[in-house]
């Protein structure tokens, strides 16, 4: 009974998982760009991209604020004979026996502005004494201490992070919309791979049905000697050769199929099938707008800026490292000490430092010069680098916009094409049945039908993949004329 109990369970599961998996959909364009850009794994993977790079900046960010810390050492035993020395020099040997322990309590702050910091921090230390012949115990106590440090002449990251770190995080977040593109670009090209495979199918079927019929008519014809031999082989030989181009469309259209639906993020249980756009949305992009927006919104141009300024940053910091340095610590505290905790806070006296310390390079070799002057070089090279790609950048903005500024008129001579070869084979066909023309013609008129039919679909597949070209260039939706956004806060939740 159990059994059979376990058996209906697993079969309700079984049915409720196919049920939930809706094997057949049906798509347009538009529906496989959105599951692409919302659940496709290249859409994940992007996502968790970018969420690294917010970590990152939250990290730096937090990195500014003060920093709260408590350090402690509970319990610190030590029994050990070390070796003590007299005033008169003489030299023993004494047992220690004892257990220290310490507490302290912190407030940590970078200075950005001038590299350096200071810190508030409060700290109370006990010792008791487990020796033979007594047991003592003693505190030592800082209220309050206050102290900074400053480098003097040196390289200061802060003051560079200041300026890299924001534009590394603006730059991810234009990256994340333009790979938002980049996995559009991919959509269209296995949605129109798929509507191939699909066409070609449709294509092989009629294919094979009407060269069925022909080298059925054909045999009619030759038993009757109205066509010769020959022509009766050659109708045969069209006729195998269809029926091996429907098995070969169908095996492509699974690979096809399986290509999107993997590409989706759909398992084996579910089938496609496509809706192919019947209009497109003809128009024409302006190319110094375009230009206007790639250089406003594109990583690139922040990419670009970061590679100055990291640049700029190298030869800081090799200039800073071969000249004279400096350091510059003080800091002012209340410190008592007792055999009682609490009175080790009565009465505290003051407890002043003063520090500072220099470095001065005397002999190196030239190493420090050598640095700085590697840094500038690179510095130029970088320079050199950036105004070549903005050349190189514009170019292919000038070129893709171009390119998809003559999709319009592309796509409309092969629509007019397709519609004209389907007339001419439908003519070709009925003349051919009524004996007016030969199979050459018919075989001719049946090729251009068939290659005007996917040169359409081509020119669709094009035309959209030069579209969302531009839109991961230029971050800009020219259809409705604004701004490419996502909900940003969506995504770091």
């Amino acid at each position: 009974m159990r059994k059979l109990q376990l058996i209906i369970v697993i079969g309700f599961l079984s049915t409720a998982l196919l049920w939930s998996q809706e094997p057949n959909k049906f798509l347009n364009l538009e529906q496989v760009l959105e599951l692409a850009k919302s659940q496709s794994p290249d859409a994940i993977l992007a996502k968790h991209r970018y969420l690294r790079s917010y970590w990152e900046y939250k990290s730096y960010k937090a990195g500014l604020l003060p920093q709260l810390s408590l350090q402690s050492d509970l319990v610190d035993w030590n029994k050990s004979i070390f070796t003590y020395t007299n005033s008169d020099g003489s030299v023993e040997y004494k047992r220690t026996n004892n257990i220290s322990s310490q507490i302290g309590l912190g407030i940590f702050q970078n200075i950005g502005f001038t590299g350096g910091s200071v810190y508030v921090q409060s700290e109370a230390n006990g010792l008791h004494d487990f020796r033979k012949d007594s047991l003592s115990r003693s505190y030592n106590t800082s209220p309050i201490a206050i102290g900074f440090t400053q480098p003097l002449f040196q390289y200061n990251s802060f003051k560079w992070q200041r300026k890299i770190e924001p534009l590394k995080f603006q730059e991810a977040r234009r990256e994340y919309l333009q790979q938002l593109e980049e996995i559009s670009s991919e959509a269209v090209n296995y949605f129109y791979n798929l509507a191939l495979a699909q066409l070609n199918v449709e294509i092989s079927k009629a294919n094979f049905y009407n060269n069925d019929t022909i080298y059925k008519i054909a045999k009619g014809r030759y038993n009757i000697g109205t066509i010769a031999e020959n022509d009766v082989l050659q109708i045969e030989l069209a006729y195998l050769n269809a029926k091996s181009a429907l098995t070969q469309a169908k095996i492509n259209l699974e690979i096809s199929r399986h290509q999107l639906r993997s590409f989706l993020g759909f398992n084996e249980l579910v089938t496609i099938q496509l809706m192919i756009p019947t209009s497109l949305p003809f128009f024409e992009i302006d190319v110094h707008q375009a230009l206007t927006k790639a250089k406003e919104n594109n990583s690139t141009a922040l990419n670009w800026e970061r590679q100055l300024f990291e640049a700029q940053s190298e030869v800081a910091q090799t200039k800073a490292a071969k000249r004279f340095n400096a350091n510059l610590s003080a800091s002012y505290g209340l410190n008592g000490e007792a055999y009682i905790f609490n009175d080790s806070y009565k009465n505290p006296d003051d407890q002043l430092a003063l520090k500072v310390g220099i470095e001065v390079p005397i002999l190196d070799w030239g190493q420090g010069k050598g640095k700085y002057r590697m840094a500038l070089s690179q510095q130029e090279v970088v320079k050199t680098q950036v105004e070549q790609a903005r050349i190189d950048f514009e170019q292919q903005i000038l070129l893709k916009v171009m390119q998809f500024n003559e999709q319009d008129e592309q796509v409309l001579i092969a629509a007019k094409a397709d519609t004209i070869a389907r007339k001419r084979y439908e003519v070709t066909k009925q003349r051919f049945l009524i004996g007016k023309i030969d199979v050459l013609d018919l075989n001719v008129a049946s090729q251009e039908n068939d290659l005007a039919q996917r040169n359409y679909l081509e020119t669709q597949k094009t035309y959209w993949s030069y579209f969302y070209a531009i839109r991961q260039y230029t971050l800009f939706d020219f259809i409705k004329r604004v701004p490419l956004e996502t909900d940003y806060k969506e995504l770091e939740d």
